[in-house]
Formats: C-alpha cells, sequence, structure tokens
C-alpha cells in the first residue's frame, strides 16, 4: 500500500476537565475526499483544528508522506499545505477579492504593497482553480457560496495539498451546493485532499470516497465508498441503529386551529398563500431558497410586516403585525437563526426559557422567580436537556440542546400553533432523532405544527402533508402518500398543481 499523505496516531488532546480525543487514528491518502462524521462533541472540530495548527496536541503524533511533523500554529499546517475553512468564513468584506486572497501576503514593492502584481497574481490563481471571479469585486457583494469559494481558491494559493472544510453547506442554496461538489471533485482530480465535515449525510453520501466516524472522541469505525449508506453512518455516529430516524404516527386531524387567507408578504407583495392547519397536523413546507418560505412563517408569527391576508386562530383574528397578539392566539415561532432571533445566548437556560412568558409571569412589572423556575424545572428534563443545571450560560450548551430550549420556552405556554423554520439545521444526527420524537409527541396533543426545511428527506419523513411553495404562492399541496422528489421539485420550480 502507499504512504497515506497525512496521518495521525494515537492523538490525545484534554481540556480541563473534558477529554476531547483519545488515541485517535486518521489517515487520507492523496486525491481523496474523507468524511469525517459524528455527533456534536465527538471530538470533529477539536481534531481538525490540531491538523490546522490551531491547537497543538497532547500525545500522539501527526505523520505527513511518513515522516513526523511538529504543527504549533496555522502557519505551521499552512507550510505543511494544511489549510482550514471554517463554518463561519474567515473573510474580510470590505475588501476586494485579491485582498482577500493574499490578506497579509500581499506582494510588496519597496515596503508598499504592489496592486498590479497583486490584481495579476490573483486573476492568474483564479483562473488556475477554474473560479469565474472578478478579483477586483468587493466581497460583501459576492453570494455566500462565492465568499467561499474565495476562502477555497486562497487555501490553494498556499499550496494547500489537503483542504480541510467544516460544514461547508450549511449556508448554501441548492445550486450553490451542487457547485461546490464540482469544485470539490475538481480538486480531488488535481491531486488535492478533502477532508468534508458535515451533519447532512446525503452530501456525505454524494461526495466521499471514505467515512471515518468519531464518538466521544474515539474512533467509531470507517466505511468504505461501497459501504457508505444512511443507515451505516447513523450506526457509526450514535453506536445503534436508528431503524426508524423520522418517528410519525398516523393521527386524525382535529378541528381547523390555523387558517391563512390570501396573506402577502414583504417578499413577494403581489403574489398571496392561503392554507389551513388542523389540531394534530404536521404540515411541512417546501421549496427552493427565496420561494418565500421563512417570510410566509414570520408573517404569520407578526415579525415580518404583511401586505393583506387575514390570519385566524381557532376561528380568532390575529392582529397583522403584531408578535403580542400571535403569542396571545396561542402562535409560537422557532426561528432560523437560533443564536440571533431565538436566544440570548449570553443568558442562563432558566432566563432563556421563561423569556416568551414574561407578559404573563410577572406584576406590575416584577419578575415572579418562583414561576420562571418552574417553567426551567418542568421544561429541562421533558426536553431532555443536556445542562449542569439551568443557570448554566446558553451559548455553552451544543446546537441541539440550544434549538431544545428555544423549543421550550414555547411549550411553556402551550401553544395551539407550533412554526419551525428549519428546526435541526446543524445539529447532529442524534439530536435530529430526538427533536423529530418531541414533533410527534406534540401532534399526538393536539398542536397544529408547520414546519419549513431545506432537508427534503426530512419534510417528506415528517410530514402529513406537504405545501409547496413557489415566488410567495402555494404551488400546490401533496399528501403524505403523494410524496416524492419529483413531485416536490415540480412544485417548487413554478409547476402550479392544477
Amino acid at each position: 500500500m502507499s504512504t497515506p499523505l497525512l496521518e495521525v496516531q494515537k492523538i490525545g488532546k484534554q481540556f480541563p476537565g473534558v477529554i476531547a480525543l483519545q488515541d485517535v487514528d486518521f489517515c487520507i491518502e492523496k486525491g481523496e475526499v474523507l468524511a469525517l462524521i459524528g455527533e456534536n462533541g465527538a471530538g470533529k472540530s477539536t481534531l481538525m483544528k490540531i491538523l490546522a495548527g490551531v491547537y497543538t496536541t497532547d500525545t500522539g503524533q501527526i505523520l505527513i508522506d511518513g515522516q513526523p511533523v511538529t504543527i504549533k500554529s496555522v502557519r505551521d499546517a499552512q507550510a505543511l499545505g494544511v489549510s482550514l475553512i471554517h463554518q463561519e468564513l474567515n473573510v474580510a468584506d470590505n475588501l476586494d477579492v485579491a485582498a482577500n486572497l493574499y490578506l497579509g501576503r500581499e506582494p510588496q514593492h519597496l515596503g508598499v504593497i504592489d496592486r498590479a502584481k497583486l490584481y495579476k497574481d490573483a486573476e492568474a490563481l483564479l483562473k488556475r482553480a477554474g473560479f469565474d471571479l472578478d478579483p477586483r469585486a468587493p466581497l460583501r457583494s459576492l453570494s455566500i457560496g462565492h465568499q467561499q469559494l474565495v476562502e477555497i481558491a486562497k487555501a490553494i494559493s498556499t499550496d494547500a495539498r489537503i483542504i480541510i472544510m467544516d460544514e461547508p453547506t450549511s449556508s448554501l442554496s441548492q445550486h450553490e451546493t451542487e457547485a461546490l461538489f464540482d469544485v470539490i471533485r475538481d480538486l480531488r482530480g488535481r491531486g488535492i485532499s478533502i477532508v468534508y465535515i458535515s451533519h447532512r449525510l446525503s452530501e456525505v453520501k454524494e461526495v466521499a470516497d471514505r467515512v471515518v466516524g468519531l464518538r466521544d472522541g474515539r474512533n467509531a469505525g470507517a466505511l468504505t465508498r461501497e459501504e457508505i449508506s444512511h443507515e451505516s453512518m447513523i450506526k457509526l455516529m450514535v453506536g445503534r441503529e436508528l431503524s426508524q430516524l423520522f418517528p410519525h404516527s398516523a393521527l386524525t386531524p382535529g378541528e381547523v386551529v390555523l387558517e391563512v387567507k390570501n396573506l402577502r408578504t414583504s417578499l413577494y407583495p403581489e403574489h398571496t398563500a392561503s392554507f389551513s392547519l388542523r389540531a394534530g397536523e404536521v404540515v411541512g413546507v417546501a421549496g427552493l431558497v427565496g420561494a418565500g418560505r421563512s417570510e410566509m412563517l414570520n408573517a404569520l408569527f407578526g415579525v415580518d410586516s404583511t401586505f393583506g391576508g387575514e390570519v385566524r386562530v381557532a376561528g380568532t383574528l390575529v392582529e397583522p403585525n403584531s408578535v403580542g397578539s400571535a403569542i396571545r392566539a396561542g402562535i409560537g415561532l422557532v426561528p432560523e437563526d437560533r443564536k440571533g432571533q431565538g436566544l440570548v445566548v449570553q443568558m442562563s437556560v432558566r432566563h432563556n426559557m421563561s423569556l416568551s412568558a414574561l407578559w404573563k409571569n410577572n406584576y406590575m412589572g416584577v419578575l415572579d422567580r418562583v414561576a420562571e423556575k418552574k417553567i426551567s424545572d418542568e421544561m429541562i428534563p421533558r426536553m431532555s436537556i443536556k445542562t449542569p443545571n439551568d443557570m448554566q450560560v446558553v451559548q455553552l450548551l451544543s446546537g441541539g440542546n440550544q434549538q431544545k430550549v428555544v423549543i421550550g420556552k414555547w411549550l411553556a405556554l402551550q401553544p395551539r400553533v407550533l412554526l419551525l423554520d428549519e428546526p435541526t439545521r446543524g445539529i447532529d444526527v442524534g439530536a435530529k432523532r430526538e427533536i423529530y420524537m418531541l414533533m410527534d409527541e406534540l401532534a399526538k396533543a393536539g398542536v397544529a405544527i408547520l414546519f419549513v426545511s431545506s432537508d427534503l428527506e426530512e419534510v417528506m419523513g415528517m410530514s402529513d402533508r406537504m405545501l409547496v411553495m413557489h415566488e410567495g404562492c402555494i404551488a400546490g399541496e401533496l399528501k403524505r402518500e403523494e410524496l416524492s422528489e419529483e413531485a416536490v421539485m415540480r412544485l417548487a420550480t413554478g409547476h402550479v398543481a392544477a
């Protein structure tokens, strides 16, 4: 067998009170796309940061081309050909493309940046990478997908032999994701190795040559290209089979709880959306990026302004553009951006849990501390939130547990309608399963659930029926037995059902 391009042997890393990695072995061949999977806290990010020079290892050794190397800094890693593209892009959006490509490494003449050479080198680099980007374009004018290409080109400019991509598609549209896969295949063809980290197992299946799993900071196993399947990856990650990833109880829906007539949102004020939701129903909303799904949920909750139409809960008209009216009517919203809109991350679990009930749990402006504590005492075990105590700061929790806090604060109000916008984005498969089970339990209790997801498999797996949006309109409705990717995509692209 040929010598691996990169190999780590018995890597260990410990933080105060936490063993992040223990005796981890890992290797990648030249021109290989290797997917690294595992639940949140499995040690993926720690391992990658060690390879990229962000952390140093406590035990074990790293070999490149069969030779032991020492990586003590990002500069050391880059000199050895290892580059990490973070999930949160490390870009300067106030500069242009060329300046970002060579930031800190600008060509100079007599101590001054040689801009002519900068743009010439950038143009040659982008051409070599096969990216159709203008080196003079301000970075803030580019889409997230194109900004990511700039990061990849920057890695190529440092002669990277191994590029680590951490959740690279988390903010990309389907079209941008497919374009990224083409870039990855092209890089592989040039002999550049890719370490691909993602919770989206369908993407791993499509792009990976091999899969390595981590669980609780240890090796959990590996899969060859022929062995990669959804079930095998789940078993690798969680140590057990999840034969039914999407729990779905066949329920008879109750009375109509939510009625939406001719709703016009700020994104598509000239188009209307009308539909209804029954008690105990789980209705998924699908559509392409930009179809107006999130805008519709925000309009129902009163966060975004509406330009017409009406919303009724149990026959009672909800005041438009009023969050307070929506909450009093029994509507709760779990937003897409949980950290920016669903939580106050510097506050504790207890304080976040009671945010939605502040209007109820106070007397003359003084917060009822007993009622606040009662909410957290009830919701933490109900939601299976993993936290040392209810005064733990929320930003220290995993993504899955943060999402449970957001959902829990609405369950404390016993909502009649729960709106979920991308409820499992950025969380691991085990936490996803728990949220799916919670959705099923809420439906059994009579809560009407309307949820938006870009994961088509998720929408098809959890929905009693599906609404498909196109440019602010409901292009069609599909019953559970009618659900298929082809049927969804026909409606999502504007083929309105008869």
